[in-house]
């Protein structure tokens, strides 16, 4: 069988021979013919095969001894730098976080139950105090209790029971500032006082307040005040419980809606703020349970929510 031919067309046009010249072709002769037209393409294979070739050793060398790709992160890669991390600088504890907020925005309250001696009186000597009775006798601190700055013009939330019954009530703000303060607002259903300070720190700032409605039993929070006069102290614990009622050991008053928690609390710290872990306040301590005759704490204390607390200073609810 005669081959086909490699190409379908010659280049150029051949003359055809004349019919008396032209003479069959033998098979033999075809077949010879074929070799010579197949070597400039077995060429040509030859040397994409040799090119592929040396490009695949040049990709073997590059992969074997040039620069090296980097890894994919992981997860257990992260993980295990930020465990790194956090063994080189802890985070700071929940508590010491919230006191860091807040301290700035915390009062020490102090109610006298007589006024100061009047300019230009003078001060009698013990003898003659003693001699002329106790009207003579200088101002004495009839309670002492926290506070908590809710707007920077001095306004302070505390509870009435710190100030009650008291002619002089005096407030020392974080940076050391001394002051006498007026009473401008009363919410004696839930123990509330407001209290306006005549003087106020140059810097000073109010703590951020926070709805109360999505606090849930088992949050942390953060107690911060004036126990026993000692402070500011802070103590740390959880929300034990919602909208519980307590009613004063004197049987004289029931407060409602209160945030239990068991954050230790002990007489001082009423009027402080109770706090999230931001340092946002979420109640005022308003009181303790024990029920003993002791006034200590015994694990459960309550807060006021600082929704009816800012209801108390004419602010807006949440």
């Amino acid at each position: 069988m005669k081959r086909p031919p490699l190409y379908s067309a010659p280049r150029r046009p051949v003359a055809a021979p004349p019919d008396d010249a032209a003479a069959p072709v033998s098979e033999a002769a075809s077949a010879a013919a074929a070799p010579t037209q197949a070597v400039p393409r077995r060429r040509r294979w030859r040397q994409a095969s040799l090119a592929t070739l040396v490009l695949l050793m040049a990709l073997a060398a590059l992969w074997q001894f040039g620069p090296k790709l980097p890894k994919p992160l992981t997860q257990k890669d992260i993980d295990r730098a930020v465990l790194h991390t956090l063994s080189k600088s802890p985070l700071p504890a929940p508590a010491a976080k919230a006191y860091a907020t807040v301290r700035g925005s915390v009062v020490r309250v102090v109610g006298h139950s007589r006024a100061e001696t009047k300019p230009g009186e003078g001060k009698p000597d013990a003898k003659a105090r003693n001699f002329m009775g106790p009207e003579y006798e200088e101002p004495d601190e009839r309670g002492v209790g926290s506070g908590v700055v809710i707007v920077d013009n001095g306004t302070i939330l505390t509870n009435l029971h710190v100030v009650q019954g008291s002619r002089r009530v005096k407030v020392v703000f974080a940076d050391g500032l001394e002051t006498d303060a007026d009473i401008v607002g009363l919410q004696p259903e839930n123990d509330l006082a407001v209290l306006k300070a005549r003087k106020i720190p140059d810097d000073l700032i109010a703590a951020t307040m926070r709805s109360t409605g999505d606090l849930q039993p088992g949050d942390r929070v953060t107690a911060v005040g004036f126990p026993f006069g000692i402070g500011p102290s802070v103590s740390h614990g959880v929300v034990s419980g919602l909208k519980r009622e307590f009613r004063s050991p004197e049987g004289k008053r029931i407060l409602t809606n209160l945030i239990q928690f068991d954050a230790a609390a002990n007489p001082g710290n009423s009027g402080g703020p109770l706090v999230t872990d931001d340092g946002e306040v979420v109640g005022i301590v308003t009181a303790i349970y024990n029920p003993t005759a002791e006034r200590f704490f015994v694990g459960i204390g309550f807060a006021v929510p600082i929704e009816n607390a800012a209801q108390a200073a004419g602010m807006p609810p949440f």
